[in-house]
């Protein structure tokens, strides 16, 4: 249920943020993760292993880190997020039913993977398995033959389902992406971005309460079947759900890991601490353990660089869960309530100003050793403003910017009803006109006109008196 809740205001304050887009306008704006501070106050850079990285704050919706995050790139086994997708869009997310309903395949589902040390469940071709096993040996020890056996019983062949994936990724805006098998082993044309991989996760796990339990367990069991009478444990390959390892985070919910030499080491996961929720996509971490890690694995055989292999995916989601958790807070940068300035009104009975304030307040996730003192207000109010002028009348703007970014601009909209004065009105038209270069021009020809008129009769009447 508190998830549930949880949903819902992510979900409302989404329809916020869509009801102010007239009022305010909030620029992307990535910032740059640190790990502390040097002897002179500077602060160190995170370092982070992935070639690609894309974090979102789920409650708010802000990007908060953007490393080449919409770079087309092969994703691996995430692939299998879209195929866990369309598998519970088929089902509508129905626990019960994925429990009731069982799949199976023959070998047009196996015969590709002999030989290419695809990950596996161990299931074999003929056997039947409830379609929810099948999810959780698609996501937790990411079954190759799981995913390809999905997509030969929701479609009449695999092709038939790349194109549902693809339709739902259209569907979803992953413009970025297109999908040419549902295992994500390598292929032309299979290809997505961390951002878009971000699109996908937060509408499987906003959506499908199945999809939440599935991906944050450490470890499944199987149901027994004609082939393993005695189920099949199967384990998670993102460790930092498994508390017996040096990975392990205790925020972490999920979601699912990605291997391959073309890919690198991939990963989705999201984490929740106090309240707040982070979801990151990471892809293109180094397969092979680092020179200078071997020679710390040497050193201490018993550090997460002592074993055969260092998992840099996971070392970058802790480091930038650790640095948001610590470093982020929401932050108010502008009070809606706030009085700015005044802008002149033309032709106003009585009054000859209107007060501005900001049509809405601005908040955001920032930095606590930044100072919201370091963000500039630029004020901006608009020339030539004449009467009648209504309480809500946007008038003027204001561009918060650090650092030569701008955070957001934010219409600035009268707090005064001013009236139109006719008088003033008909004055200052008057007073226009005659100030004008069309009445200069008229009242020259207009003398010019007179002055030939006042020659010529004056020409006449001495040719009259000459007679």
């Amino acid at each position: 249920m508190k998830l549930k809740r949880k949903i819902s205001r992510i979900l409302s304050m989404t329809l916020a943020i869509m009801l102010l887009v007239p009022a305010m306008c909030a620029d992307a704006f990535n910032f740059t993760p640190t790990s502390g501070y040097d002897d002179d106050g500077k602060a160190i850079p995170l370092e982070l292993y992935s070639e690609a990285v894309y974090m979102v704050n789920l409650d708010s919706g802000e990007a908060i880190v953007d490393i080449n995050g919409e770079d087309e790139r092969v994703p691996a086994s995430l692939t299998k997020i879209m195929t866990a997708v369309v598998l519970l869009d088929k089902f509508k997310g129905d626990e019960q039913k994925l429990k009731d309903t069982y799949y199976s395949a023959g070998s047009e589902a196996f015969d590709e993977l002999y030989d290419t040390g695809a990950s596996t469940a161990d299931i074999q071709p003929g056997e039947e398995v409830s379609c929810y096993d099948l999810l959780a040996a698609l996501l937790i020890p990411s079954s190759c033959e799981a995913a390809n056996i999905i997509a030969l019983n929701v479609s009449d062949s695999i092709t038939e389902f790349t194109d549902l994936m693809n339709e739902k990724a259209e569907k979803l805006g992953m413009e970025n992406t297109h999908f040419s098998n549902a295992h994500g082993l390598w292929a032309q044309q299979n290809y997505s971005s961390c951002k878009d991989m971000a699109t996908l996760c937060e509408y499987a796990i906003s959506k499908y309460q199945v999809f939440r339990d599935i991906v944050c367990l450490p470890s499944y069991h199987m149901a027994s079947t004609s082939y393993h009478s005695d189920g099949t444990d199967i384990y998670n390959t993102n460790l930092m759900l498994d508390s017996m390892t040096d990975y392990y985070y205790s925020y972490a919910k999920g979601i699912k890991t990605g291997t391959l030499d073309s890919a690198g080491r991939c990963l989705a996961s999201y984490a929740e601490y106090e309240g707040t929720t982070y979801l990151i996509v990471t892809m293109g971490a180094p397969m092979d353990k680092l020179e200078e890690d071997v020679k710390k694995g040497e050193e201490d055989p018993d550090s997460i660089y002592g074993g055969d292999n260092v998992y840099y995916n996971l070392l970058d989601h802790i480091s930038l869960y650790k640095w948001a958790f610590s470093s982020l807070v929401a932050t108010d940068f502008v009070d809606k309530n706030s009085e700015v300035r005044d802008v002149k009104v033309s032709y106003g009975d009585g009054i000859d100003y209107a007060n501005l304030k900001p049509a809405n307040g601005f908040t955001r996730l920032w930095p606590v050793d930044i100072s919201v003192n370091d963000v500039e207000k630029k004020i901006t109010v608009y020339d030539n403003v004449v009467a009648p002028v209504e309480v809500g009348d946007v008038l003027g703007k204001m561009e918060l910017v650090y650092k030569g970014e701008v955070l957001a601009t934010i219409d600035l909209v009268s707090t005064t009803k001013v009236e139109r004065s006719q008088v003033k009105a008909k004055v200052k038209i008057a007073k226009s006109y005659f100030e004008s270069s069309v009445f200069k021009v008229t009242l020259t020809i207009l003398i010019a006109l007179i002055v030939i008129y006042s020659v010529i009769h004056i020409a006449k009447i001495q040719k009259k008196y000459m007679k």
